[in-house]
């Protein structure tokens, strides 16, 4: 069933920017100071950034490990922090700010309703994501699972403004799409040593967000068969049979199963596999030149 769209037409921009402003004068969000370094590997230059302090977040992720044990888990979504409120989307979805954000307008794009976050995507959240992302040049994501990179069980897919780096392509793994290889629409990039279906959105997708979110939609679907991973139906919600990544841009899409969250005590989300890595501290940035960033992700990714 189609959802109804929300958004006001050239609208987001500009109240992701007054949310943000207000949320930080009341002492609502906590951005997390970040420095960076590039790192070659693979082809291709790696975007690395190390946190400064994340001592607020961990406090509050202890604090929700403790309730779950004592259960009574918080879900941060139902109800949400006003403040971090941005609008509404659709009537199946609102956008909210990332309370601890590393990327400047870092959005989050929730369900009104609960779902877990190892339901399949439907096409309600593709047509939330599309609305969004038609408004200015973006990155959508998902962290299906825990395993994942998931920190909150309730569905939320993720955007953040492009480029991700503040010099080079607009992702950092951009320079390896050249090198991709396709059977049909199903592609594979040779520097990736995971499994991974890449593809390429030919006609520009945001001619209409409901149009562009069933065609990705399918896509969608049909990479996670390609993947032998179960697909959603167009109907009732679905658990996924594995974890995976999956980013949506408006030229490329990209699908990753996974098989843990860390490598050692690196944590990989969706956008490690952009190249735009996270690490907390000089022991892990050491760690993760020492191992390499791509074997990281190969590591944390499925063998092919």
């Amino acid at each position: 069933m189609k959802s109804r769209i929300l958004l006001e037409k050239n609208t987001l921009w500009k109240a992701v920017l007054q949310t943000s402003e207000k949320a930080l004068q009341a002492g609502a969000q906590f951005p997390i100071p970040t420095e960076y370094e590039f790192i070659e590997d693979a082809g291709m230059w790696f975007f690395v950034r190390i946190l400064a302090s994340i001592r607020k977040k961990a406090e509050e992720k202890q604090k929700q490990q403790a309730s779950e044990i004592a259960g009574t888990s918080v879900n941060p979504f139902l109800p949400y922090d006003k403040a971090l409120y941005v609008t509404d989307i659709s009537d199946s979805h609102i956008a909210l700010l990332n309370k601890y954000n590393v990327v400047d307008h870092h959005l989050l794009i929730v369900t009104r309703h609960f779902e877990d976050q190892e339901v399949l995507l439907t096409i309600s959240d593709f047509e939330a994501l599309w609305a969004c992302m038609d408004e200015y040049n973006s990155l959508g994501f998902y962290n299906g699972g825990e395993a994942a990179g998931a920190s909150q069980r309730h569905k939320h897919l993720q955007m953040v403004p492009l480029p991700l780096a503040p010099e080079g392509p607009e992702v950092p793994i951009e320079p390896l799409f050249t090198e991709a290889r396709f059977r049909g629409i199903m592609g594979t990039i040779p520097a990736f040593p995971f499994r991974h279906v890449f593809i390429r959105l030919e006609n520009d997708p945001v001619d209409s967000p409901y149009e562009a979110a069933r065609r990705s939609f399918d896509l969608y679907a049909s990479s996670l068969v390609h993947l032998e991973m179960t697909p959603p139906d167009k109907g009732p919600l679905k658990r996924q049979s594995a974890p995976y990544c999956f980013l949506l841009a408006r030229k490329w899409m990209l699908l990753v199963p996974r098989s843990k969250e860390f490598c050692d005590s690196i944590s990989i989300n969706a956008l490690g596999f952009t190249g735009a890595l996270l690490v907390r501290n000089k022991e892990q940035m050491d760690l993760l030149k020492e191992h390499g960033p791509m074997n990281v992700l190969r590591s944390v990714g499925t063998p092919i």
